[in-house]
């Protein structure tokens, strides 16, 4: 591509997800309520913890976290992605388009690092539940947390700083629903390498490291479960496990689907709606998979309600 045909960029134009305008009715009711779902459930369970002191525990201190970070990547992306099929207001200014993404990855990044504590979590509470409270104080769960939204910062701002870099673009028309980085780089005139090699360290350290962390802390809680006598301890180890864990596989394979496919293009149509369901539908499952379905969050949530009646 020859410097004639590269140009500074004010904005963008994000092409959405389609052009159908039968289907615009469609998405967009579907996403309104996907939307409203996802802030309703993850501020409602945020609020819930807060409030109840039988949630006053480190497991439920790391959900509240995770339904907060739902809650903010989610809200990075839904308003602009219904502004495009509602209005279809597909501008999006540079300043805007690289603040969406700095928040995007941020939340993402956190999300990633936050699953592996959770895991951690999960093995001190089977593995020495005698120890819990003391191992998993008040001060370490801050500062576990603390490290996530640290990380998640720092890569997301390496990676902004790059991009800023970045002077001239061939078009100014990404072929997506929101300010991701692959698409971004696809559009680069100047020589993106060293992005691209940023952008494929950070992602796979953060996917070994949490994953290694994953692996480790499951093995342990498999082996002590499977030492356990009673079969009803078994049974709620093994429920807690499973919920985790499937959240893990989705969130973690959607992922690596998208920045690991090889021989495709990164802003393809396939990459699009695999990217919808980790940015507008595991935010909404995930206060489902962890916690609607628990009974101590029910209980809590039926005390909440009738001391209000």
């Amino acid at each position: 591509m020859g410097k004639a045909n590269c140009t500074m960029v004010t904005e963008f134009v994000l092409l959405g997800l389609s052009d159908v305008p039968e289907l615009r009715l469609i998405l967009s009711l579907l996403f309104l309520l996907i939307y409203g779902v996802t802030v309703l459930a993850n501020l409602g369970m945020t609020a819930l913890i807060q409030v109840s002191t039988r949630l006053h525990t480190p497991m439920y201190f790391f959900l509240s976290h995770l339904s907060f970070i739902d809650f903010c990547y989610s809200s990075v992306i839904m308003p602009k992605m219904l502004a495009n099929i509602l209005n279809n207001d597909k501008n999006i200014s540079l300043v805007a388009c690289r603040i969406q993404f700095f928040l995007f990855c941020t939340c993402v990044i956190s999300e990633i690092f936050l699953l592996a504590v959770m895991a951690y979590d999960r093995f001190v509470a089977i593995c020495h539940p005698l120890l819990y409270m003391v191992l998993m104080s008040r001060k370490l769960q801050i500062e576990l947390v603390s490290v996530c939204y640290l990380c998640a910062s720092v890569c997301s701002l390496s990676h902004l700083c790059l991009a800023v870099g970045v002077q001239s673009y061939k078009s100014n028309v990404i072929n997506h629903f929101f300010c991701d980085l692959p698409p971004l780089l696809g559009l680069a005139c100047s020589d993106v390498t060293v992005n691209k090699l940023m952008l494929f360290i950070v992602a796979t350290f953060n996917e070994i490291f949490t994953i290694v962390i994953i692996l480790t802390s499951y093995s342990f809680i498999l082996i002590t479960i499977l030492r356990m006598h009673s079969a009803e301890g078994r049974r709620k180890a093994f429920s807690t496990c499973a919920s985790h864990l499937t959240a893990i596989t989705v969130f973690h394979g959607t992922i690596l689907s998208i920045y690991y496919r090889s021989n495709s293009d990164s802003s393809g149509d396939s990459n699009k709606v695999a990217t919808v369901f980790y940015t507008v539908v595991i935010p909404m499952l995930n206060p489902l998979i962890y916690s609607l379905r628990n009974k101590d969050v029910k209980e809590a949530l039926r005390k909440v309600v009738s001391s209000k009646v």
